[in-house]
C-alpha cells in the first residue's frame, strides 16, 4: 500500500505525508480522535467560520516542520533521516492530548497539562509502533542532544506557532494574526546547536510577534469567547458537583467515567482517548431541561448562544460592584445563594507576549548571535499583560 499521501489543506494547498509511520499513526484512532476536537474551542460564537480542527492544526504543523528540516539542511545542518522522521512524528504529536474544545476545559475534566497528556500518548504509541517513537519522544521532551530539534517543536519560534497563526487567521478571517511564516523558516539556521533567525528575517520575526499578541486579544481571548469558554467550565463543575452527590446526569459512557469514578488514574488514557467535542455537546443539550436551574440555565445559554454579559477592564473589579450584581441575580431567579457563583463570577486572563526564558537569536553577517530584545529596533521585551473581567446574566446590566 502506498502510503505516501497527498491531502489538500485550504492554508497551504497540497501537503505530502512524508514518510509510511506517519501515515500509520494519522490513521491511529487516537489520532483521528483530533477530527472532533474544535482547534479554537468555542470561537465560532464569534468567528463563524473558526470550525478547524486539531487535526487540520497537525497536519499543518508536520508540514511546515518538512519545510523547515529541508531548509535547515541546505544550510548544511546535520540532520540524519531517522532525526528527520522522529522530529516531523513529534511536531505531528505535540496536541494529541488536548480535550474538548482544546483548551476550554483543560484542567477540568482531569488535571494534568495536554501536553503531559500527549506525552503519555506518544509513549502508548510507541508501545504499539514497537520503540519506533523513541527518538520523537526524546525530541519532544526536550532530551536530546540537538536542542535545535525541541526549539523545532516547542519554543518561541516552533512550528506549532507558525502554523495556529496561519491557520486561525485564515479560519476567522482576522487579518492581523497573518504572518510571513514562509520567509521566516527560510531564514531559520543553527548556531552552536541552537536554532536561530538570519539577521535578514528579523522583520518577519518582529511581525509575528507582533500577529501573535494581536491574536491573543482580537481572537483567542475576545470577551465573548471568554464567557462562552466560562460558561462550559462551569456546566461541568456542576455536572460534577451533582454526581458526587449522586445526581444521575444523561451522558456518554466516555464522560461518565470523568464525573463519577473517583480514581482518574485508573485507566485514565483508555477513556480519555475516547473524550472528545461529541460528549460535551450531547452533555450541554440533553441538560437543557434537567431539574437543576443552574445546569438547566447555562445549558440553555450555550445551545441558544445566550451567553452570560461579560465586562473587561484593566483593573480588578471592586468587591461591592461584585457584591452587587450577585445580590440581583438571587433576587431575579430561583438560584440558592451558595449557587450565584455559576453566574456571577470574577477572573482574569494574562498573556506573554515574549519571554526571556528562551529568546529568539538572530544571526548577523558577521557570525554574531544575539537575543531579538537587544537588535530589534521595536522595542520587543518580556511583559506580561492583564485584563480582568466580570461575567452575569445579561438582563442585570
Amino acid at each position: 500500500m502506498n502510503k505516501k499521501k497527498i491531502i489538500n489543506d485550504p492554508v497551504y494547498g497540497f501537503v505530502t505525508i512524508p514518510y509510511g509511520i506517519i501515515f500509520d499513526i494519522i490513521e491511529h484512532p487516537y489520532f483521528q480522535r483530533l477530527r472532533r476536537i474544535k482547534q479554537l474551542g468555542l470561537t465560532h460564537y464569534v468567528y463563524p467560520g473558526a470550525l478547524h480542527t486539531r487535526f487540520h492544526h497537525a497536519l499543518g504543523a508536520m508540514h511546515l516542520m518538512t519545510q523547515a528540516v529541508e531548509v535547515l539542511r541546505s544550510k548544511n545542518v546535520d540532520i540524519t533521516d531517522e532525526e528527520a522522521e522522529a522530529v516531523t512524528i513529534a511536531i505531528l504529536l505535540h496536541d494529541i492530548g488536548h480535550g474538548p474544545f482544546s483548551h476550554a476545559l483543560e484542567h477540568s475534566i482531569v488535571d494534568v497539562h495536554h501536553e503531559d497528556l500527549s506525552l503519555k500518548f506518544m509513549e502508548a504509541l510507541n508501545t504499539e509502533f514497537d520503540g519506533k517513537l523513541s527518538l520523537a519522544i526524546e525530541i519532544f521532551s526536550g532530551k536530546y542532544h540537538k536542542n535545535f530539534l525541541h526549539q523545532l517543536v516547542s519554543s518561541q519560534l516552533d512550528m506549532d506557532r507558525m502554523d495556529y497563526l496561519n491557520r486561525d487567521s485564515f479560519f476567522t478571517g482576522v487579518h492581523e494574526g497573518v504572518i510571513g511564516y514562509d520567509r521566516i523558516i527560510k531564514m531559520l539556521s543553527v548556531s552552536d546547536g541552537e536554532l536561530v533567525v538570519e539577521e535578514k528575517g528579523i522583520y518577519s520575526v518582529e511581525k509575528f510577534l507582533v500577529s501573535r499578541r494581536l491574536m491573543y486579544w482580537q481572537v483567542y481571548l475576545h470577551k465573548t469567547v471568554v464567557s462562552a469558554e466560562q460558561m462550559v467550565i462551569r456546566v461541568f463543575r456542576r455536572m460534577k458537583e451533582l454526581a458526587s452527590k449522586g445526581v444521575e446526569l444523561d451522558v456518554s459512557d466516555s464522560l461518565r467515567f470523568f464525573l463519577y469514578e473517583k480514581n482518574h488514574a485508573n485507566k485514565l488514557l483508555e477513556n480519555y482517548a475516547k473524550l472528545d467535542d461529541v460528549d460535551i455537546a450531547m452533555a450541554i443539550k440533553n441538560l437543557c431541561e434537567h431539574d437543576d436551574y443552574v445546569l438547566s440555565f447555562l445549558s440553555k445559554g450555550l445551545i441558544h448562544r445566550r451567553l452570560l454579559k461579560i465586562k473587561l477592564q484593566n483593573e480588578p473589579f471592586s468587591r461591592d460592584h461584585i457584591n452587587e450584581m450577585r445580590h440581583k441575580t438571587e433576587k431575579k431567579y430561583p438560584i440558592e445563594k451558595k449557587d450565584i457563583k455559576y453566574l456571577v463570577f470574577e477572573g482574569k486572563e494574562a498573556i506573554s507576549s515574549y519571554s526571556n526564558s528562551e529568546e529568539i537569536k538572530i544571526l548577523f553577517k558577521t557570525g554574531e548571535v544575539l537575543p531579538i530584545s537587544e537588535c530589534s529596533d521595536h522595542g520587543i521585551e518580556p511583559r506580561t499583560m492583564m485584563k480582568y473581567y466580570l461575567c452575569f446574566p445579561m438582563s442585570e446590566l
